[in-house]
């Protein structure tokens, strides 16, 4: 016993430097922790429970008068999560940072490989594509805002190339960058699936011989310009009401150049 309260006594005996008087006068805008790496649980539609490893920024702002942030604390709110992370839960976290550290302005972006589950088009056989993920969120006093960020690989076969050459085409692969901040709840697969229809042709983890004949045949049938994917991309979510603002970006890795093709469309 009288050990246990010598260390509390030498516990409370301890400077709490972070919280001393700054007399420089500059607040912070952003004072935190950046690539913590956690393991996390990921829910979304009917995934109720998809583990994965995150990495996390996390930041608060700071007081002028005040000489630094308890860096701690943002590894005890990890530490803390005993629930599934969703777009919906994220903006408790941005809360639960807040509080916890004492500031009004809080910045979170957590960055995850996302596993879904498909059938390749003819044999149905079935496998894992990932997909790189990222919520973006802010809170502050007056607003808070999430963002759902996705990278999406898919093919894309030149209209161009079609139509000069006497037979074949060049086709390659491409990453779309989706962001995009709803009104209403949008989820992962959503959004994943808006682009891969817009696509000359969708990716398959496993594919077999009757598989490979019909994405080289659907991708063939299905010719689309780095400037017609982000075009039929952006008119699926102007016409989606419930999405606010967002953002679309393709990058075709041209196989018969050493450069890629890029086009971005935003909507504020």
């Amino acid at each position: 016993m009288a050990s246990l309260e010598n260390t509390a006594a030498a516990v409370a005996s301890i400077s709490d430097v972070q919280s001393s008087r700054d007399i420089r006068n500059l607040a912070i805008d952003m004072v935190g922790i950046k690539g913590a790496r956690h393991p996390i649980v990921v829910a979304d539609e009917d995934i109720k429970e998809q583990s994965t490893i995150a990495e996390f920024d996390m930041y608060v702002d700071l007081p002028p008068d005040v000489k630094g942030t308890h860096m701690s604390r943002f590894i005890e709110i990890l530490n803390s999560q005993d629930s599934a992370l969703s777009l919906n839960s994220f903006k408790s976290l941005l809360e639960q940072m807040t509080a916890k550290l004492g500031a009004t302005t809080g910045v979170i972006r957590v960055s995850f490989p996302f596993f879904a589950r498909k059938n390749a088009p003819v044999s149905g056989a079935q496998s894992l594509m990932d997909y790189q993920v990222t919520f973006n969120g802010r809170l502050a006093p007056a607003s808070t805002s999430v963002e759902l960020e996705i990278v999406i690989p898919v093919t894309s076969l030149c209209p161009c190339s079609k139509e000069i050459s006497d037979y074949g085409a060049h086709n390659q692969r491409s990453h779309v960058t989706l962001k995009v901040e709803a009104t209403n709840s949008v989820t992962i697969t959503q959004m994943i699936q808006v682009v891969e229809q817009e696509a000359s042709c969708e990716l398959f983890g496993t594919l077999k011989r009757p598989d490979e004949k019909y994405v080289t045949e659907r991708a063939y049938e299905n010719p689309k310009f780095v400037e017609d994917l982000v075009r039929d991309i952006a008119v699926r979510l102007n016409d989606d009401h419930g999405i606010r603002r967002f953002s679309v970006a393709a990058e075709n890795f041209e196989s018969i150049h050493n450069h890629s093709a890029y086009a971005v469309i935003t909507k504020n």
